[in-house]
């Protein structure tokens, strides 16, 4: 069981990074904290509605591992002591 719960702490960590940086590299809808982080430069460049469009399908894809290995993890807590 060690191993197992060793994985999901590596995948949890990873994914987190992972879902950190994918959202950071949304694009920004003006106001707020994006315009911080350079968000409220205005640049069409390498903006396309397909590159966000997967961007969003892999962010989407990584929050679900994430959710999935947070729930396991919670699970092997709550039950194997």
């Amino acid at each position: 069981m060690t191993a197992l719960k060793i994985t999901l702490l590596v995948l949890i960590v990873l994914t987190s990074l992972l879902l950190t940086l994918t959202v950071l590299m949304h694009k920004g809808k003006g106001g707020g904290i994006s315009d911080m982080f350079g968000g409220g430069i205005s640049s069409t460049a390498g903006s396309s509605g397909v590159a966000e469009r997967n961007l969003n399908r892999i962010t989407l894809g990584i929050l679900i591992v994430w959710v999935v290995c947070i729930v396991a993890y919670g699970l092997m807590q709550k039950w194997v002591f």
